[in-house]
């Protein structure tokens, strides 16, 4: 008779072999069975299942094509991505994607990171990166960051980038506000993909990722005070997704996180400073993708 113990072993089922020797099993036995599995029945699925793919999490890679490759694969680096998109000198040799991790196993490329809630996303996030200089480091790493001589992405990444994610957001059911930069899930640590990344166009032309409504930017944008109410802004931001402190206090932390926003939804401006334009994207975003009937925090009326 099998008992618990057994059931248990390996997480599963044992093998009919295990049970009759008493519950040992080499690990040559095992092996054998594994690789004929014809101890596992999947004929039956369970209904109640999803994917364990939240977030889509693009980057750039700050570094040429060859060293990008070195960097995503070489065990010394401690470093990879799911997906890598070449620059686009090397898609005119062949126009193709890089897998360099399936999709159902871990991929190393968010680190120290938080997006609505979750922390330390690489369990549960696809990570994308596109090959692109971000800016000349290190000399321009202390400039501010709308300082900075920001490199374009060619037009045949974004047209593969924008096949590939579309194709993992749907078999994922990605939310669009789950579809960021690494900028959003580590602000102030990191700044890609950088103010040049086409969010608007993924959205328009590839139904991906969160953009905000004209009209309802309308709506919001006379409804902004003159003077912006810091802890309105770490409260709004944090409902969005952002790990945003809730001092109060327009503080480096609070900077980095309107800057990560701003970078994302208002590329025109990313100082990280409140202004009211970007309060107007935010509400924006809040009432289409988190809460229908959002209205501006009184303390943001004139």
């Amino acid at each position: 008779m099998i008992n618990r113990r057994q059931f248990l072993y390996r997480g599963g089922l044992v093998p009919l072999a295990c049970a009759a020797t008493g519950g040992v099993l080499t690990s040559r036995a095992w092996a054998a069975d594994v690789s004929a599995a014809d101890w596992i029945d999947e004929s039956i699925a369970s209904a109640s299942q999803d994917s364990r793919v939240r977030t889509l999490v693009f980057h750039y890679t700050a570094v040429d094509y060859p060293t990008s490759l070195r960097l995503l694969t070489d065990a010394q680096y401690r470093a990879s991505a799911h997906y890598l998109v070449p620059d686009a000198q090397t898609l005119a040799r062949k126009p193709a994607v890089l897998r360099l991790v399936p999709e159902a196993r871990r991929a190393w490329h968010a680190g120290d990171s938080y997006w609505q809630g979750v922390r330390y996303l690489n369990t549960s996030s696809i990570g994308i990166e596109i090959v692109n200089l971000g800016y000349p480091s290190p000399q321009q790493d202390e400039w501010p960051l709308m300082q900075r001589t920001w490199f374009d992405f060619s037009e045949e990444q974004i047209a593969l980038l924008g096949r590939l994610a579309s194709d993992i957001v749907a078999r994922h059911q990605i939310p669009p506000s789950n579809v960021v930069g690494h900028a959003d899930i580590s602000p102030g640590r990191k700044v890609d993909p950088g103010p040049r990344f086409p969010w608007e166009r993924l959205y328009r032309d590839f139904g991906i990722g969160a953009w905000p409504d004209d009209e309802d930017i309308q709506h919001f944008l006379p409804r902004q005070s003159a003077q912006p109410d810091v802890a309105s802004w770490q409260r709004r931001l944090s409902a969005y997704g952002y790990d945003a402190p809730q001092s109060g206090v327009l503080d480096d932390g609070t900077r980095a996180a309107i800057a990560a926003f701003q970078m994302h939804f208002r590329p025109a401006r990313f100082d990280g400073e409140p202004d009211a334009e970007s309060s107007a994207r935010l509400d924006a975003l809040l009432r289409k993708y988190v809460d229908p009937e959002h209205a501006v925090d009184k303390a943001e009326h004139p």
